[in-house]
């Protein structure tokens, strides 16, 4: 059976609802290989992460499923992005995500543009009317782009996926879990890329290879 990896994921220490222990336990309940917690953090909490480390620690210590420590830089000042993803990076974090300019929120504007830019990003999440530009920006850095299964952000998934599709940009299916009920299997991951409008085999490259690429990195 496939192993699915998703690495979007929060938890108690932002607005999520489980405890990483609890998180890890249902993603290997549901088949997963890894995941990523990236709990949201700006300037006020950014220093909270080696708290999160160990739980992650423990669970690496002890249970069959990979647990990485990311952050998602979220809703802070575009001149800020850069400087909050390196403080996470040197902090630990592994997997740095930028909460994108999802039509379900009121992202600053030109967030998009200072996370594809940032040497320290490496997952741009629900970038909702991603511009051309941005994704070759992206497609340059190496900053991968999230086809989302959460319910309001994913409104955009066809969009990201046509221009990503153009530009020849690396894309990943996460979830963005915050609750128990956001977990998918890998089949749901399957459909959501097909969803957006990718075929099989763009959807073989956006739940297997390019997250087990970014694992293969750590």
């Amino acid at each position: 059976m496939n192993k699915r990896i998703d690495l979007h994921m929060h938890t108690l220490f932002s607005d999520g609802e489980l405890l990483p222990s609890e998180l890890a336990r249902r993603a290997q309940q549901l088949n997963h290989k890894a995941i990523a917690i990236t709990d949201h953090i700006d300037a006020s909490n950014v220093d909270n992460l080696p708290q999160i480390q160990k739980a992650v620690d423990d669970i690496n210590d002890n249970w069959d499923i990979q647990v990485i420590l990311g952050a998602e830089v979220t809703h802070t000042p575009v001149e800020s992005i850069d400087k909050i993803a390196k403080r996470a990076r040197d902090l630990g974090a592994e997997i740095i995500v930028v909460h994108g300019e999802t039509l379900n929120e009121p992202v600053i504007e030109g967030t998009n543009y200072a996370a594809v830019n940032s040497e320290n990003v490496d997952i741009l999440a629900h970038p909702g009317l991603i511009t051309k530009e941005e994704a070759e920006i992206a497609l340059d850095n190496d900053v991968y782009i999230e086809i989302t299964a959460r319910n309001g952000h994913s409104i955009s998934n066809g969009h990201v996926a046509n221009v990503c599709r153009e530009v020849g940009n690396k894309l990943l299916i996460n979830t963005d879990t915050h609750s128990p009920d956001n977990l998918i299997t890998f089949e749901r991951s399957r459909i959501v890329g097909l969803g957006a409008g990718l075929s099989e085999k763009e959807v073989k490259k956006a739940i297997v290879d390019n997250p087990n690429e970014i694992i293969g990195r750590l």
